[in-house]
């Protein structure tokens, strides 16, 4: 019997993403280099949105990848094993009431709002089947996996192969009884908040970004010109307009996101732990940093 793994199509995909997040890195660089060479007017709104808006997709898009690199859709006498990211469903054979091309149904099956080749996720409602959860590739290999609870939707390189394994499966019966699981990212931080030290490190490093975004936003209009760029011995200072400290809290946000989001990554192993409070700890005093930075550059003389 043929049982065993039967992963979505990822090439596609995952080509496409990195080509996304290249091309966004590429423009959140340039603009917050543009950042620092023009003084403030339209020029420097258009760089600092341009940069924003750059940034913010890429760790959405960097998840997507990492999901569907390790994607995968497992087959055994006893269960399906659906993996996708840190979205984990495990439904024993038993439970399952079929598993059919979605091209057999009458109403065709709507695709999620916000889709990417190699990423089908989300949740859409249909008529007949009620509920149902992408976690799919490849919309032409869409095949449903209905429950009594929820109608999933998987899209394996191979959906008759799958299909057959299953029906082979079902008619030999399960070894061993399996238990249902469905495990989602948001339990990842549901549990890490539990953590005192998780805690205390996420508010510290919130409010450090606060706290840096308001100081920035009282010092810009009282202060017309700070020293910032490299200063070198015996060289006169290089002053810019002030409107350029916005380049810190907006630096310090972005990076403090990013490293939240890898500390979550290794939080959900007991071994990693150690090394998502270092991650953590460490956007902390990045933070602290961007605040004692702009201390130090209202407090040189220009």
């Amino acid at each position: 019997m043929n049982v065993g793994h039967f992963p979505p199509p990822k090439r596609r995909g995952l080509i496409i993403h990195s080509i996304l997040i290249v091309v966004l890195a590429i423009i959140a660089v340039i603009s917050f280099i543009n950042l620092t060479r023009v003084d403030v007017g339209p020029v420097f709104l258009i760089a600092l949105l341009a940069a924003l808006v750059s940034f913010t997709p890429i760790p959405f898009l960097a998840y997507r990848a990492y999901s569907l690199w390790h994607a995968d859709y497992h087959l055994d006498r006893d269960s399906l094993a659906i993996k996708w990211g840190l979205r984990v469903e495990d439904i024993p054979l038993s439970d399952i009431e079929f598993i059919r091309s979605s091209d057999d149904l009458t109403t065709p099956l709507p695709l999620p709002t916000l889709r990417l080749p190699g990423g089908l996720i989300g949740m859409r409602r249909h008529p007949d089947l009620g509920a149902v959860e992408f976690l799919a590739a490849d919309s032409k290999k869409l095949l449903l996996v209905a429950t009594a609870k929820r109608v999933f939707v998987i899209s394996p390189e191979n959906p008759a192969g799958l299909t057959q394994t299953f029906a082979r499966a079902t008619e030999m019966g399960s070894l061993t009884p399996a238990e249902s699981k469905s495990v989602y990212p948001s339990f990842v931080v549901t549990q890490a908040w539990e953590s005192g030290v998780a805690r205390y490190l996420w508010l510290t490093t919130l409010f450090l970004n606060l706290g840096l975004f308001i100081w920035a936003s009282l010092i810009i209009p009282s202060t017309p010109l700070v020293a910032l760029g490299p200063q070198f011995v015996g060289s006169a200072l290089e002053k810019v307009p002030s409107s350029q400290l916005i380049i810190f809290p907006v630096a310090s946000l972005l990076l403090s996101v990013t490293g939240w989001i890898a500390g979550l990554y290794f939080y959900r192993w007991e071994k990693q732990r150690v090394l998502a409070f270092i991650v953590w700890g460490s956007s902390m005093l990045m933070s602290l940093l961007f605040l004692l930075a702009v201390l130090f550059i209202i407090t040189t003389p220009v």
